[in-house]
């Protein structure tokens, strides 16, 4: 194959990539963030990934967790780790840039992952108070995490599904992957 003809081939697959991973606007389903956040507060240090809906990304993960870092108003890096079969598996782990698309708000963030190859829309639907828990989906409903900051007691656990039940996600699909130790 030629170098034209490679380049060609992917120029395609990476716009092909982006038409496949980035939502339509008519495809907006989830409920809009239901309070703002803080940029120092929620995307910044590690969080815990408590429960998700089936990805298979995410086929053999345990004790997940993402470590966001603010380097501007709008940008934000992000890392996304797990353990493969146990909490003390092998790492596996990937990074993106994020852009916060709704500044002032900042409960809305793309993050391109793989050279902008994966984009995934993370929404903010709902947050403690205190910042310690936080609700994410993407804008479809194909996706659902639910984050802690220290790892949960089996009631917090319970308390947080019950609250993504009441945003209308079929919480009879989620997994809770195993967590470190407490």
């Amino acid at each position: 194959m030629s170098v034209r003809n490679t380049a060609v081939v992917a120029t395609a697959a990476a716009l092909l990539a982006g038409c496949v991973t980035a939502p339509s606007p008519s495809e907006h389903r989830a409920p809009q963030p239901a309070k703002s956040v803080e940029i120092s507060r929620l995307w910044s240090g590690r969080w815990h990934e408590v429960a998700r809906l089936p990805d298979r990304l995410t086929d053999g993960c345990v004790a997940g967790a993402s470590t966001y870092t603010p380097v501007s108003e709008t940008r934000i890096d992000v890392r996304d780790t797990c353990q493969v079969g146990t909490p003390s598996g092998r790492e596996k782990a990937i990074g993106g840039r994020g852009e916060i698309l709704d500044p002032g708000t900042n409960a809305k963030l793309r993050v391109r992952y793989l050279a902008g190859l994966v984009t995934w829309d993370y929404w903010i639907l709902d947050r403690a108070d205190d910042y310690s828990w936080f609700i994410s989906a993407d804008p479809t409903f194909e996706r659902l995490f639910i984050y802690t900051r220290e790892v949960p007691t089996e009631a917090q656990v319970r308390a947080l599904t019950e609250r993504a039940r009441a945003l209308g996600y079929d919480v009879s699909r989620l997994e809770y992957p195993a967590l470190p130790p407490r």
